[in-house]
């Protein structure tokens, strides 16, 4: 049996720890400048390097069924999680209506229906080399800010806007990780998340929403060509904090790292604590540094649950359309429950 590689788990885990991170610091961005600064700066890297390992591990789909595979992956949990959290927000937003528009995704859900598209595109992109097929993509990025028309719907602007580094993770090669991991580039890499800070907390004017490749340029007040200029300047720069990141993802085995597999389960699930969190009190009572300190660890606490066996065997139905470790559960369940009762008729 072929041994998973550690490094990915462990970044993919890490990954998803600053996604549900990033989720919980948006409710009070707006009232303090140094959580604003840390989410800019995460949003920078995390999307866009989860992007690269989705495309790292895309290698084989000129493979015969792969198209059905990852159809059957990722559409039916979309459709299935439109409906479930079109249901969720109707009675947490207490709407008059129940909305429910399957080309629309709701908030996170983009990811899965973008990374369906990214998957088709391969089929010509990948006909070229990597500079012929990452410039082309590039400027693709670039232009699709200036048709108004594709924004969130079918999640067009982001495939778009994303889709060089799901290429780049395509043509990403082992020994190219393993450059990363050197000493010198890790130096450069500390200093790039610095010095990154420093910059956004100085420049607290830059629109996040231009880190979401979510809207055309003319809803983010700039059409000219400093746009396009603008998203050049940030695809340099999030390509050099992905690879920063890369460089400090640990390569032995740890508590977390089988967890990492299951990022689809928290990526998934996390949203409706997120959703409920923010429309609650909680967030009223953290302003002090050290509240901050706290949801930190709120996060990796939610991680490591919802990427947990006993998550994992309630969702997979639903994620995988699979019954196998939900009855796995209830046997688990059962033979407790006939322990117990044996144990408590002895002693009567």
């Amino acid at each position: 049996m072929k041994q998973r590689n550690y490094y990915f788990d462990n970044a993919k885990f890490i990954l998803i720890f600053f996604v549900v991170f990033g989720h919980l610091l948006r409710s009070f961005i707006e009232n303090n400048e140094t959580i604003y600064t840390i989410y800019k700066v995460i949003y920078t890297f995390h999307m866009p390097a989860f992007i690269v390992v989705s495309g790292f591990f895309a290698k084989g789909f000129y493979q015969k069924g792969y198209v059905k595979k990852i159809a059957k992956k990722l559409i039916l949990p979309y459709m299935t999680f439109q409906i479930i959290y079109s249901i969720f927000y109707y009675f947490l937003y207490e709407q008059s209506e129940l909305k429910m528009d399957p080309f629309d995704p709701h908030w996170s859900l983009w990811f899965l229906i973008s990374l369906f598209f990214w998957n088709i595109m391969l089929l010509l992109f990948a006909k070229y080399k990597a500079a012929v097929s990452i410039t082309a993509a590039l400027i693709i990025g670039l232009l699709i800010g200036y048709v108004d028309s594709v924004s969130n719907y079918l999640s067009l602007s982001r495939t778009f806007v994303f889709f060089p580094f799901f290429l780049l993770g395509y043509y990403l090669r082992k020994e190219h990780i393993s450059a990363l991991l050197r000493v010198k580039f890790r130096l450069f890499s500390l200093a790039a998340f610095i010095i990154v800070f420093i910059g956004f907390y100085l420049y607290p004017e830059m629109n996040y929403e231009w880190l979401l490749g979510s809207k055309p340029y003319g809803e983010l007040g700039e059409a000219s060509f400093n746009a396009m200029l603008t998203r050049l300047g940030l695809y340099i720069l999030s390509v050099i904090m992905v690879f920063s990141f890369f460089a400090f993802v640990p390569r032995k085995q740890y508590f977390f790292t089988s967890l990492g597999k299951n990022s689809l389960y928290v990526y998934l699930l996390h949203g409706f604590f997120v959703r409920a969190f923010r429309e609650s009190e909680i967030p009223k009572l953290f302003h002090e540094p050290e509240n901050f300190l706290l949801l930190a660890g709120i996060s990796l606490l939610l991680t490591i649950v919802l990427s947990s066996q006993i998550a994992i065997s309630f969702a997979q139905p639903l994620i995988e359309f699979k019954l196998s470790r939900l009855k796995l559960l209830q046997a688990w369940f059962i033979s407790i429950v006939k322990f117990y009762r044996k144990k408590l008729n002895n002693e009567i």
